[in-house]
């Protein structure tokens, strides 16, 4: 029975020569043993003193003073106390310690770790003659175990066979190398095994599990299934223990079809299951996240009378509830009341917290219950579930009742629940609710943790940046270290409001605090410097960036196309695409998108089909912003039949055209006249579930009035206002200019009123329809004079072109002081120049009002229309 032959996988195990130094502890000479009279045994027997001392004075029996010694020292708990009370009982008249007494001292020395009294007892049996046992020899090398003094556990093998003659069994070589490979000490298992061999100790059953399992704990798979196929030539079978410890080895290594071959191996010699094989499948399925199959393998086991313990009934609960199988999970719960398993706050929380994380969260709270319910006390983690999904939900008053009832339950809320409920109230913008809780949190004496601040810190940037810096601040005062995500969203926060050199304070503060950038601290800044305009310096900001070896994603790349499309530097904008696919960082359907868009912005159609089409060679799928640009810029191109049909594309393919979509082929039908399409369009838009908009319904109305049928488009006007639609200055404008046109100007000028009288302000284009309408329509000279007075009240400039209008009308009435005074003041509103005034007036004195009037109009004209 050679080595090679038995242990063919240990080979390969590194094979050192065992240590053994000229004498360990055991070979010490041991000192000589106190002298302990009677009088200190009260002191030293502290369990049973009486009763000894009584057996002493009295003369009992042997056996009788043996017994009552024994079970003295099985009480008592400490190993010099214990040694001292042996050394005294040694020293009684006709008293001969025997094999039992000697094993509990040396295992309660053993506990204690004193090895030299060890040796010393040894020594002592030796001397006496009492003959060891095996026994003896596993309480030795137990206790050396215990200590990991393994070189000595393998010593005492050779001091038993030297100085008591014990012969290492089967059995002890086993214990020992249990022992070893508990302790992760393979080298040693494959010296003691050699050794076992050489001394021709025949290996049994046990022997190859242990050897088996060392070579699994140590992921060698592959030589403890060849060890197992050796078993036979021994005339030994694998058992349940081989067979699932190599199954272990295979779920350890990460190959758990490894061990469902090894189970059907198992099925295959007939080798009888016990639950601990079953158990060991489930954690397996389950480490795997294979939840299912391990739901599907128990209902298949149960059938065979296979139970699951309370372990793997909440290995699976939590399984089946993680990954989304609630249903199958509360069934497993069920079960597990059935079977006699009390679940305990561990199963429940996570019932509850798959539950809550599904938005069951009432769900949760009737699992809650049934904790309560049955003697089952819920903790902090169990509240805190519910309490988080009820702030998601927006539920922030019932999650704050929640939380409150806790201190009742003796339940003390931690930081997670303040947390949770502080985010909820954040979600909803209650600002100084959250800052009253998160005050709350502190004098309760919970110190907020950085996501805490982090969470606060972002509300605040939405606006109240001040408050934000103040709570920054507190986190240095209150101890709580920032993190790069607290920098991040303050960088975001000043870039929001363009507040770029504050931003890049904040940036600098973050290397100088030993934290570093990471990759979204970069993107956020380059972005922001991108919306002021200042693309070199992001670009430099990039270079900085990658140098630090980090890799721009493809937001921080979006950022500089974005750019670029915008600018109308397209050549630019395609250079970045390039830079992208050679860093490896593929473009995804916004890159495409805002190309797209950038050539639609400057008429190349014929490129942004192109683009169109490479975002589903590249493997992307093109989503409803894409469809909408290239509709866009068709219907621009006054491709509208094409954009059409680009739509029903869309609709083909699932995407559903917004309003954005239906209205820029509504403006295209519109502008061409084709009233009847434009019509169709917001019935589609209607049986499609998108409702027209005020913006829909002013482009069908410029549309009837551009073709003539102002009647139908004031019909269309009124029923809007009937249906509570809220107009604006732009749907008013388009009928009061079809007003004027047709000619009904007082219908045009109470529409104007009506605009007015509603609150919604007349837009400078407003006031210029009205004053060139009034100016040419024929009506009262008056009322457009005092029309003009009134516009430039309302910091509206009139229009030369339709001024000029109104000058030849008042001059024609002979009204030219009227008209002067009226130019005076549209000077002064106008801010002219003193030359420029005495210019104008200069010629308008004389009554040269050609050359003057030509002058003013000049001049006028070159004055931006702006509000006074």
């Amino acid at each position: 029975m050679s080595q090679m032959a038995l242990s063919p996988c240990l080979k390969c195990l590194p094979c050192t020569p065992h240590h053994n130094p000229a004498r360990s502890f055991i070979f010490h000479q041991a000192s000589k043993p106190e002298r302990v009279n009677s009088s200190n045994f009260p002191r030293i027997c502290s369990r049973n003193p009486r009763a000894l001392s009584a057996a002493v004075s009295s003369g009992t029996s042997k056996f009788s003073f043996e017994y009552l010694l024994l079970e003295t020292l099985r009480r008592e708990e400490d190993g010099p106390s214990a040694l001292e009370l042996f050394k005294w009982a040694s020293r009684q008249p006709d008293f001969k310690p025997t094999l039992p007494i000697y094993q509990e001292i040396i295992q309660k020395l053993g506990n204690a770790g004193s090895f030299n009294d060890i040796q010393w007892v040894l020594d002592d049996m030796k001397r006496l003659g009492v003959e060891l046992d095996e026994g003896t020899l596993f309480i030795v090398i137990d206790s050396c175990a215990k200590f990991e003094m393994y070189d000595m556990a393998v010593d005492v093998l050779d001091l038993m066979r030297d100085e008591f003659r014990v012969e290492p069994t089967t059995h002890t070589y086993n214990f020992l190398l249990n022992l070893l490979v508990d302790g992760n000490k393979l080298i040693l298992v494959e010296n003691v095994h050699s050794k076992m061999l050489r001394e021709g100790v025949v290996p049994d059953g046990s022997t190859f599990n242990i050897l088996i399992k060392a070579l699994c704990k140590d992921n060698r798979i592959r030589p403890a299934i060849l060890l197992m196929e050796e078993m036979p030539k021994y005339g030994l079978s694998p058992d349940e223990q081989t067979f699932t410890t190599i199954m272990q080895g295979y779920i350890q290594e990460g190959t758990f079809d490894g061990a469902l071959r090894v189970w059907e191996q198992m099925a295959a010699a007939k080798c009888p299951w016990t639950n601990v094989t079953v158990n060991v499948l489930i954690s397996g399925f389950c480490k795997e996240g294979r939840v299912e199959e391990a739901l599907v393998f128990v209902q298949e086991m149960m059938k065979e009378g296979f139970c699951p313990d309370q372990l793997r009934f909440n290995t699976l609960i939590s399984g089946l509830c993680r990954i989304g199988h609630l249903d199958h999970g509360l069934e497993m719960l069920d079960l597990m009341l059935q079977k006699g398993f009390d679940p305990d706050v561990f199963t429940y929380n996570t019932v509850v917290a798959g539950l809550c994380k599904s938005s069951r969260v009432k769900e949760g709270m009737e699992v809650l219950d049934q904790m309560l319910s049955r003697g089952c006390e819920p903790d902090t983690v169990t509240y805190n579930s519910i309490i988080s999904t009820l702030c998601m939900e927006n539920r922030v008053q019932e999650a704050t009742e929640l939380a409150r009832s806790l201190t009742g339950r003796g339940i003390i809320p931690d930081v997670a629940t303040f947390k949770s409920l502080i985010h909820g109230l954040c979600l909803s913008s209650k600002f100084s609710m959250s800052m009253e809780l998160f005050l709350e949190l502190k004098t309760k004496g919970c110190k907020p943790d950085v996501s805490t601040y982090n969470i606060l810190i972002d509300l605040c940037t939405e606006g109240k940046l001040e408050e934000a810096l103040e709570l920054f601040k507190d986190m240095e005062s209150s101890g709580c270290s920032r993190d790069v995500v607290t920098y991040n969203i303050l960088i975001k926060g000043f870039c929001k409001i363009r507040k770029i050199e504050e931003a890049e304070k904040i940036f600098d503060q973050i290397e100088l605090q030993g934290l570093s950038r990471d990759q979204i601290t970069y993107s956020i800044l380059i972005d922001g410097l991108c919306k002021s305009k200042r693309v070199q310096d992001a670009a430099r900001l990039m270079d900085q960036m990658v140098m630090e070896g980090l890799k721009p994603d493809k937001f921080t790349f979006n950022s500089i196309l974005t750019y670029f499309c915008k600018a109308g530097d397209l050549k630019k904008a395609a250079d970045i695409v390039q830079m992208m696919t050679s860093s490896g960082c593929s473009g995804d359907v916004v890159t495409y998108n805002t190309l797209m868009k950038g050539f639609c912005k400057i008429n190349k159609i014929a490129e942004a089909e192109k683009i169109f089409d490479q975002i589903e060679l590249q493997g992307l799928s093109r989503d409803q912003i894409t469809y909408s640009i290239l509709i866009d810029g068709l219907c621009k191109s006054k491709r509208v039949q094409d954009a059409a049909r680009l739509m029903d594309q869309m609709v083909r393919e699932g995407l559903k055209p917004d309003k954005f979509t239906f209205n820029s082929i509504l403006t295209s039908f519109c502008k061409a006249g084709d009233i009847k399409k434009a019509a169709d369009i917001v019935q589609m838009m209607t049986s499609s579930g998108c409702e027209p908009d005020v913006v829909t319904y002013s482009t069908l109305i410029q549309g009837l009035c551009k073709t003539g049928r102002t009647e139908f488009a004031v019909r269309l006007f009124r029923s809007l206002q009937m249906k509570g639609m809220d107009l604006n200055s732009y749907t008013y404008n388009h009928v009061i200019l079809a007003l004027f046109i047709g000619g009904k100007v007082k219908e045009a000028v109470r529409l104007f009123r009506e605009m007015e009288g509603k609150g919604i302000s007349p837009s400078a284009y407003s006031y210029k329809i009205v004053f060139r309408g009034l100016c040419s329509g024929g009506d009262p000279i008056g009322e457009a004079v005092d029309f003009a007075l009134e516009m430039m009240e309302k910091g509206h400039l009139p229009e030369y072109s339709s001024f000029s209008m109104l000058a030849d009308g008042l001059c024609a009435l002979k009204m030219g002081k009227t008209l002067v005074k009226l130019v005076d003041k549209i000077m002064v509103k106008a801010e002219f120049s003193d030359r420029e005034v005495a210019m104008v007036m200069g010629f308008l004195s004389i009554g040269n009002f050609t050359n003057g009037l030509t002058a003013f109009g000049r001049i006028l004209d070159s004055r931006s229309p702006r509000k006074g």
